[in-house]
């Protein structure tokens, strides 16, 4: 049994809807207030006030600005903020961690190295408020694993530093490309789901329902007036399933023996492009006495049609088998710890009241590339700094 929390978007996510959910849900505004006061920032104000929107109620936070100008900071600049604090660890590593997905998502879309990335929008007092404001809210009220819906998707456009640009944002489409978020597309010409709220989101849950058994639910409230309510809820509870979460996938299979490795190979890259869970070939015995494969995709649900079509363009294949199955997950998070090689970026899963510490792949193997090292060494010291060892 543990603290969980649901984020569901009816209405989108931001940084500030984050910040009033959790607050409705029992973070003590002054509390709020003190523990960001340790980020050794000026300038601000924080307003939470109750507000109403289409009927619903709940509350709208503002980070009101002095007139002052605020610097556009670098991800280094920002880390040295939360670094040099006296938060909470767990704060200082969420924080840090979503700054820094952030981060490899601007330096790929601008083509520079992450350390050079300046923010602009993110990077000013409000956004840094929101998202430290949002760690330390799952910190104080003990969530101890976190869960988002799927996400709404406007089109359209939206004025930022750089100008203007295509909705959903490059920055949030990134995000939630690389975290295999489940969206769905609503009609309107506005931003519903901000870079903060998508990184704050993709950082710190999954995107699963989790079993809970009930005890609270915030609302935060969005700024725009919408033709439905602009809000964000967060369900708070106690897990029902011992740090397991069910969920369900579509189980798309199909039998091969008249293609050539080439084509399997490129049909697993597009289908992980697409947003496959996994996908995998199993050795079979066919018909003739031909040896071949059986292709395996998982997926969500809701692509199961497209993912079918991708094996099917991409293969020999005349047709696949389609099933939905239950799965059982453990709760995950994600957090940086410090190694003998330096910060890195790992997953904590929690399973009967333990918590393991797994190696991520593409931040170990960035580690094996800067200091020429085979990549089982970075793992082996992921895993020992896991255990508390040097």
């Amino acid at each position: 049994m543990g603290r969980v929390a649901f984020f569901d978007c009816y209405s989108g996510a931001s940084g500030n809807m984050i910040l009033g959910a959790l607050i409705d849900a029992g973070l003590d505004v002054d509390v709020l207030r003190q523990e960001l006061s340790r980020l050794g920032l000026s300038g601000y104000q924080i307003v939470a006030e109750r507000a109403v929107k289409s009927g619903m109620t709940g509350i709208h936070v503002d980070v009101a600005l002095d007139e002052a100008p605020q610097p556009h900071r670098s991800l280094t600049d920002i880390e040295r903020i939360i670094d040099q604090s006296t938060l909470a660890e767990g704060v200082k590593t969420r924080a840090s961690a979503i700054f820094r997905r952030l981060g490899s998502v601007e330096a790929r879309i601008h083509g520079t190295p992450v350390e050079d990335v300046h923010f602009h929008e993110v990077g000013a007092v409000d956004a840094i408020v929101d998202i430290v404001g949002a760690c330390i809210g799952v910190e104080l009220l003990g969530i101890e694993s976190v869960h988002v819906s799927s996400l709404p998707l406007g089109q359209g456009s939206v004025r930022s530093a750089h100008g203007l640009l295509p909705l959903p944002a490059p920055a949030t489409l990134a995000l939630l490309a690389d975290a295999h978020a489940p969206t769905r597309p609503v009609d309107t010409e506005l931003e519903l789901v901000t870079p903060t709220g998508a990184a704050i989101l993709t950082t710190l849950g999954e995107f699963t329902q989790p079993r809970m058994v009930l005890d609270r639910i915030g609302v935060g409230v969005g700024t725009r007036t919408l033709p439905w309510p602009n809000v964000l809820r967060v369900w708070t509870g106690e897990s029902s399933q011992a740090g397991l979460n069910q969920d369900e996938v579509v189980v798309i299979e199909t039998n091969l023996d008249d293609g050539t490795p080439e084509q399997a190979g490129y049909a697993m890259e597009r289908l992980m492009e697409a947003g496959a869970l996994d996908v995998f070939f199993t050795p079979v015995q066919m018909k003739k006495n031909r040896p071949g494969v059986m292709l395996t995709v998982l997926g969500a649900p809701s692509h199961a049609e497209m993912l079918a079509g991708i094996v099917l363009r991409e293969t020999t294949s005349l047709g696949v088998r389609i099933q939905t199955s239950q799965r059982l997950i453990c709760a995950r998070r994600v957090e940086r710890i410090d190694t003998e090689l330096g910060p890195m970026q790992v997953k904590i899963k929690s399973i009967d009241g333990r918590e393991v510490v797994c190696p991520e792949y593409e931040e170990c193997a960035r580690v094996a590339r800067e200091r020429a090292l085979p990549i089982g060494e970075v793992y082996a010291a992921v895993v020992r700094a896991g255990r508390g060892g040097n």
